[in-house]
This record gives C-alpha cells, structure tokens and sequence, in this order.
C-alpha cells in the first residue's frame, strides 16, 4: 500500500435490492488533504461515506482507509478516523468539558493527555470560561466547532465531515474552515461534504456525484477550466441538471 493514500476506492458499489446507491466510484485522497466531496441530494454521497467510515458494507468493489479493508477491518478503520455528522453529534444535557472527556475516553486515551488536550482544545477555542457549562445552552457555531474539535480529539488519519457549516452564519463558517486548514496542516485529511459552493473553493481537490458515479473530479480551477464555468456554483449546476434523480 501507498502510506501517502488515505482513502483508495476502486469500483466500491453499494445496491440497496435493485437500486444502486453508489456505481462503481473510483477514486484516491492523499495524507493532508482537503477532499471536497460533493453531490445533489440523493447523489449518494451519504451513502459512500457510510461505506468509507466503516458503518456500511459495500456490495462490491475495493477500498482502504487509513490502510484498512473496507470489508474486513471496519473496526480498525473507526478507530482511526474521526466523524462529525450533519446533525449536532454531541450531548447537549452534557456540560462542554465533560462532553469532550466523554468523546476521549472512547477512543481509550490516558488520562494525562485527556487533560492537556482538553485545556488546549478550551484555550484554542476561547472557551474556557465556558468549561462547565451544558453544551446545550451554546450558539451554533460554537457548537459546530466544539464538534469539529472533539472529532480529531484522539488525532486521527483522517475526518469525516458531513455538511458540517449548515445553518451557521457566514463569520463562523469561515472561522470553522480555518480550523480545517490547521487540522490539515497536522497531517489529518479532510473529507467533507458542503451544500456550499464557495467551500468547494477552498478544497484542494473536489468530486462531484451524479446519480451514484464520481463524474468529475479534479482540483476547483482544473473543474472550472474544464466547464468552462467562471465558479464552482456554475460546475455544479451543469452537472446536476444531468440527474435523473433525487431523493
């Protein structure tokens, strides 16, 4: 295996009875990167990640993530990924502190780097004085971020990030994707979905689904170029009104 490639997917399908979900993508993401996956609804985004985060088996075809199979050591691949989901992941009756020492001992961290990382993670985000209180009663964006930070708590491979900007305010967007730029220069890759186009921008390369196949895929100028679309807004558009589906 090359160490450089994070994720490798060759063929990987997912059929659901007669309907095939995800056809046949293929497709590398390589260490560090920032990996804009994008699609319409119903593309089969969600379902491709479920595939490559280990919470799904896939049909037929290979993949690798983080070095593991996709069929065999899905456990492993947990284990080395982090994952922030669409709809706020964490517990909200749960104050902040205790939310993220919840989150470290999954992943069986020692108790002395749960307690340096957790101060770092407060002081980064400017919430210390926040510590004890319940996740709940916190502003969106604050929210956002805090889940972002507790997905890469245990320094993992690779993040999962799914539409993970939608309903914040545009200050707060563009502040959570600073985070994303550091967490990469870490070495952590970063696989995002985003409804945003102007965030695809800020990806180093992006893919777009169509109908369950990967039918572009190319860095945002390299994807304009080949459009001939001045934004990425325009790319999508000429793609997605090639769907014949939704959900």
């Amino acid at each position: 295996m090359d160490n450089n490639k994070v994720i490798t997917a060759h063929e990987l399908t997912k059929r659901f009875g007669d309907f095939t979900a995800v056809d046949k993508i293929t497709f590398e993401v390589t260490r560090g990167e920032i990996f804009g996956f994008l699609g319409a609804n119903g593309a089969g985004k969600t379902t491709a990640m479920r595939m490559l985060s280990g919470l799904s088996l896939p049909t037929s075809g290979q993949a690798t993530v983080a070095g593991f199979d996709v069929y065999k050591q899905n456990e492993q691949i947990k284990k080395n990924i982090g994952y922030m989901s669409q709809k706020f992941s964490l517990y909200e009756d749960l104050t902040v502190k205790e939310n993220i020492r919840f989150y470290a001992g999954i992943y069986g961290k020692s108790d002395a780097f749960i307690k340096e990382k957790t101060g770092y993670i407060l002081d980064h985000l400017h919430m210390t004085s926040e510590a004890n209180k319940l996740v709940g009663s916190l502003p969106l964006g604050w929210k956002q971020k805090l889940a972002f930070s507790v997905a890469i708590f245990h320094e993992p491979q690779l993040v999962f990030l799914d539409e993970p900007t939608g309903g914040v305010d545009p200050v707060t967007r563009r502040e959570f994707w600073q985070m994303i730029y550091e967490a990469a220069e870490t070495g952590i890759t970063v696989f995002v979905t985003t409804h945003y186009m102007d965030e695809a921008e800020y990806c180093n390369r992006v893919s777009i689904m169509v109908d369950g196949r990967i039918e572009a895929l190319d860095t945002p100028g390299g994807l304009k170029r080949t459009f001939g679309a001045r934004s990425m807004d325009e790319v999508f558009l000429k793609l997605a009104r090639a769907a014949k589906r939704s959900e």
